[in-house]
């Protein structure tokens, strides 16, 4: 890499980033760690979200879409707010960061590996930028739905 080449900037030709498999902690109480796989997936149609299944040994997966840039900050300061937040766990022999995930229902708290998810990650921002990932969307029709509910069509 380039001195002045950003990693989170798109490479030059656009390739498939494979899902990403990794065996996560769910912390149960203070001292009770549950271990959890997760499928990380990225769209390179809707880039700015990361698809994560929760995958239960028994019964359905539980499935939560987080904001691509809210993962990536989370690996080192910091990161979100409200029902999504992630923030470096302390200094140890394996980095990771929590992964805090609210709804009314239910509070889950998992601990996720930094390394693999760092390299994945970068491997997103190589196919489209941090810059690029809001090109593709209809800020007309976003707006519209946004301010005034579903565009009804104009005769």
């Amino acid at each position: 890499m380039h001195r002045d080449q950003s990693p989170l900037q798109a490479g030059s030709a656009p390739e498939l980033v494979p899902s990403l498999f990794l065996d996560l902690y769910q912390m149960l109480d203070e001292f009770t760690p549950l271990p959890i796989r997760a499928e990380f997936r990225f769209d390179p149609d809707m880039p700015a979200m990361i698809t994560v299944e929760f995958l239960a040994e028994r019964g359905p997966s539980l499935i939560w879409r987080i904001g691509r840039e809210l993962l990536h900050h989370g690996l080192t300061s910091m990161s979100g707010c409200a029902d999504v937040r992630m923030w470096p766990a302390l200094p140890r022999e394996r980095p990771s960061s929590w992964l805090l995930l609210e709804s009314q229902e239910v509070e889950a708290l998992f601990e996720v590996p930094a390394a693999p998810l760092a390299e994945w990650l970068d491997a997103t921002y190589r196919i489209i930028s941090a810059e690029a990932e809001m090109d593709g969307l209809n800020w007309d029709d976003f707006l519209m739905e946004l301010l005034d509910g579903p565009a009804t069509p104009s005769e």
